[in-house]
């Protein structure tokens, strides 16, 4: 009777109901400055629309994380997010019960223990004295589902992963002495992946993957034409190009995109138009986030064969789509990625 029940509700309340078509879900992203590309939208349409989980994986700073946060905005629904990390416990992601509270309710009722004692018992072991965690707070939203993103998977270990099948097959959780919960609502669930270590079949069998890339030049000048305060698009392009040149030069921390917009900003408030050499020291602390990458830096020719590198990427951009504008692939430029 449990698992009709179950059927029923989450058939009732699930995440399509906020976006009426892949059209709507794409005016709707495109409001929250979230241009997405065709396939990607089609994919973020089914997942919802047939409530599969969706894996994302690729280089941190590409802009995971965003995805989920542009779908929660677009359809005015909450987020609740799982960080994970290595050594995170049932606790955390799902909850516990409050012993204090158990403890308290215990003092106020010891005149009713004798007689009343089983069901004390069974109160104490319901969700009143239960405080939860993102994983089930995900699942018990009463009208509108919510987005959950777990992000960065791939620093759990596999056990840990597995504590998430039931959640994203099943829609519910199971916890001792508190029983199996089912969902109210069927969240829109964003599981997000670094590549530190291979996520397993299981969980991708549950899931619709999508795997994203730093961006090309095209694609980021377009970024920060969007969301960047710069007035300048010979300076977006410079940007663009260098965040490119960076990327490709075996950084221990490369820049994500919200780092060179962050870069766009800075140069921005100091009034400048054009990157240049000379200024290697004003700019390491916005570039070099470890010591190594510091100290190659640091090398004059290095720094100055990077500047060059951001000039000429740039420039074949502007002979390729002229000054000013956005090649041909503008469409497939999934803008929100800028504040992962």
């Amino acid at each position: 009777m449990r698992t009709n029940q179950f059927r029923c509700s989450v058939h009732a309340k699930r995440a399509t109901d906020v976006f009426s078509s892949p059209t709507d879900l794409a005016t709707k992203l495109r409001a929250v400055r979230y241009i997405i590309d065709p396939v990607t939208l089609s994919v973020v349409y089914l997942a919802a629309r047939m409530q599969k989980p969706l894996l994302i994986e690729g280089p941190p700073g590409c802009g995971k994380t965003e995805l989920a946060y542009a779908v929660a905005v677009a359809a005015n629904v909450n987020v609740e997010r799982l960080q994970c990390y290595v050594g995170i416990t049932e606790d955390k992601a799902i909850g516990k019960f409050d012993e204090a509270l158990q403890k308290l309710f215990l003092e106020t009722q010891s005149e009713h223990l004798e007689q009343d004692w089983v069901e004390v018992r069974r109160r104490l072991h319901t969700l009143d004295f239960f405080a939860e965690g993102p994983l089930l707070r995900a699942l018990r939203y009463p009208d509108r589902p919510c987005v959950l993103l777990i992000d960065e998977l791939d620093k759990v270990d596999q056990e840990f992963e597995a504590l998430l099948l039931e959640i994203l097959s099943a829609w519910q959780v199971t916890v001792p002495k508190l029983g199996t919960i089912a969902a109210t609502t069927v969240p829109f669930v964003v599981l997000s992946s670094n590549e530190e270590r291979r996520l397993g079949d299981p969980l991708r069998r549950r899931c619709f993957y999508l795997r994203f890339e730093y961006p090309t030049v095209e694609r980021e000048t377009e970024i920060l034409s969007v969301r960047s305060g710069s007035d300048s698009p010979r300076l977006r392009g410079q940007l663009a190009g260098l965040a490119h040149a960076l990327r490709g030069w075996n950084m221990e921390k490369p820049p994500s995109i919200a780092e060179m917009l962050d870069l766009a900003r800075a140069l921005e408030i100091l009034g400048t138009e054009e990157i240049s050499h000379e200024q290697r020291d004003l700019l390491l602390p916005l570039l070099a986030k470890t010591e190594a990458d510091r100290k190659r830096l640091l090398l004059r020719s290095g720094f100055e064969g990077l500047v060059a590198d951001s000039k000429r990427y740039r420039d074949e951009l502007t002979s390729r789509v002229g000054p000013g504008k956005v090649g041909p692939g503008r469409v497939a430029i999934p803008v929100a990625e800028a504040v992962a």
